[in-house]
């Protein structure tokens, strides 16, 4: 189908962040963990350090010092089948959030571990 046709797809919440540590539970490489390189939001999915490895076979290109052959490379996983690892308990876990109030009557939402209650995000 050509792309004019497709209808654009709502970009899906995904909670998870560059640099954070998640172990796949489904699918091809199930219990593997790694990092997450890049987040797509607007497909809703991830690119996970050693997961989801695929051959690409690249020609030579003296040009732009490209050497060519069999090169293997990450691919993209859907967000649904990654959960993450919370640095405090080492365990998958699912994602909550808390909201702090600040000073200002401003507020802060954090990501929590669902499991041991710490806060996911550094400060």
């Amino acid at each position: 189908m050509p792309a004019a046709h497709k209808k654009p797809t709502a970009p899906v919440r995904v909670d998870f962040k560059k640099e954070d540590t998640v172990k796949v539970i489904t699918g091809r490489d199930k219990g593997k963990t790694g990092r997450v390189l890049r987040v797509d939001r607007e497909t809703g999915k991830l690119l996970v350090e050693h997961v989801m490895m695929i051959k690409r076979h690249t020609r030579p290109n003296p040009g732009k010092q490209i050497k060519g052959g069999i090169a293997e490379r990450e691919s993209a996983i859907p967000a649904s089948n990654v959960m993450v690892v919370c640095p405090a308990c080492s365990k998958a876990t699912r994602i909550g959030h808390h909201v702090d109030a600040l000073a200002g009557g401003k507020v802060r939402r954090s990501r929590v571990c669902r499991k041991c209650g710490q806060t996911l995000d550094a400060k």
